[in-house]
């Protein structure tokens, strides 16, 4: 394995790709349910739901940073390993990658810090809106993400010119099928991490009899309603994008012949046949696990169970794990389906590579997935270390209305 640099750069991107998708995936997940509760907590002056906006808004903030920091060290990957894809399609898959760039962190990172730092200082409306393009440059930055994704596997829009593809139809790379169907699925597929997220955080609080808010009761409502009506479109979104599969893209022909187009795949380069296939299960099983427990939570809620059956409520603490690994199960199986190509029918995946020695695609592989393992590791315990301390202890809580422990001491005067 240590002697194939492909190999470890392969397996390199598919470690930082799927570890960074969890915090997008949660991002995208909480931030519709934080801009509800706020709309209503601002239209109605409800302080115990904006204490809620203030709790899952901490939650939000720890993800959304270490969504930065992971994002930042993935695209120093990519330029680093896959040179490439970049000499051969940087104006047309890296076009929309820096349109990304520039939403998430000049437009969204803005406004969320005013958001942030907004609370008290600026009139509730406008502290509101503030969120709300925070919610909507969040998603545009996952939309441009998948039209750079869906080019790969669908490549259309462009023409070569002295071997780089030089972008000729904007339109077309923007209504890219591959883009489209991918983004309806990753959008609904995002509802159902963050609203297993709430479920969990919110029967853990039950279980204790902590919710003096009503906090945790209105959100796991919540997460029983998503449960129950989301999973149908995150299927029918996931099954649309098999027509593609094996189906040759428009510009089919323009770098390889039809007879070399044959001889690359006849060779291959998956790296293991069963990975697909397995990835696939993984998928299928997780999303008919979270199909069946929708209606499951649903009964449960008009008989107390929701808030009072503790042997109920303990499972699904360990619910957000359902929804992560079909998410990336789910990559797995689209992206290893497009091997042995980087851009299918245009640039395998040995092209895209940059040329490294055995030496240093291991080095590479060492500091990139140790990087990313820590990054997944401090997140993971400090979004656990905030969920169970609660509203009255988090990132955003509101302190104003504490009593200091002990009087001040004056201040000398000269």
């Amino acid at each position: 394995m240590f002697d194939d640099p492909l190999l470890l750069a392969r397996l390199q991107f598919a470690f930082t790709a799927a570890t960074h998708y969890m915090f997008v995936a949660l991002t995208l997940g909480l931030a519709p349910y934080i801009l509800v509760t706020q709309l209503r907590a601002t239209a109605g002056g409800d302080r115990g739901r904006m204490t809620a906006v203030r709790f899952w808004g901490g939650l939000y903030l720890v993800n959304y940073g270490m969504g930065v920091l992971s994002g930042l060290v993935m695209e120093l990957q990519l330029a680093v390993n896959w040179t490439g894809l970049q000499k051969m399609y940087g104006y047309s898959f890296g076009a929309p990658l820096a349109l990304e760039t520039m939403t998430a962190f000049f437009i969204e990172s803005t406004f969320l810090g005013l958001w942030i730092f907004g609370w008290n200082r600026m009139g509730r409306w406008a502290h509101l809106s503030c969120f709300a393009v925070v919610t909507a440059t969040a998603y545009l930055s996952a939309w441009w993400v998948l039209v750079s994704n869906g080019f790969l596997r669908h490549p259309v829009g462009f023409e070569m010119v002295d071997g780089v593809a030089h972008l000729t139809d904007p339109a077309a790379l923007l209504t890219n099928p591959a883009a489209t169907m991918a983004f309806g699925h990753i959008v609904t597929g995002t509802l159902l991490v963050g609203g297993a997220v709430v479920i969990a955080v919110s029967a853990y609080h039950l279980r204790r009899g902590n919710d003096p808010h009503r906090i945790f009761a209105r959100g796991i409502r919540y997460g029983t309603l998503v449960m129950c009506l989301v999973p149908i479109p995150v299927a029918a979104f996931g099954g649309v994008q098999f027509e593609l599969f094996g189906q040759a893209p428009p510009t089919s022909g323009q770098t390889y012949s039809a007879s070399e187009i044959e001889a690359v795949e006849a060779a291959g380069s998956a790296v293991h046949p069963a990975i697909g296939p397995t990835a696939d299960a993984l998928m299928m099983g997780m999303w008919a696990l979270m199909f069946f427990l929708g209606p499951v939570l649903l009964l449960a809620w008009p008989l107390g169970g929701l808030d009072r059956w503790r042997w109920f409520l303990a499972p699904l603490v360990v619910l957000p794990f359902a929804p992560y690994l079909a998410s990336v199960g789910g990559w797995v199986f689209r992206e290893t389906g497009r091997q042995p190509w980087t851009v299918v029918h245009h640039l395998t995946t040995a092209d895209a590579m940059t040329p490294l020695s055995p030496a240093a695609a291991a080095i590479s592989f060492g500091l990139f997935t140790v990087a990313f393992a820590v990054l997944a590791g401090v997140t993971y315990w400090l979004l656990v270390r905030y969920a169970r301390r609660g509203p009255e202890d988090g990132p955003l809580a509101d302190h104003r209305d504490r009593e200091p422990a002990e009087a001040p001491v004056p201040a000398p005067t000269f």
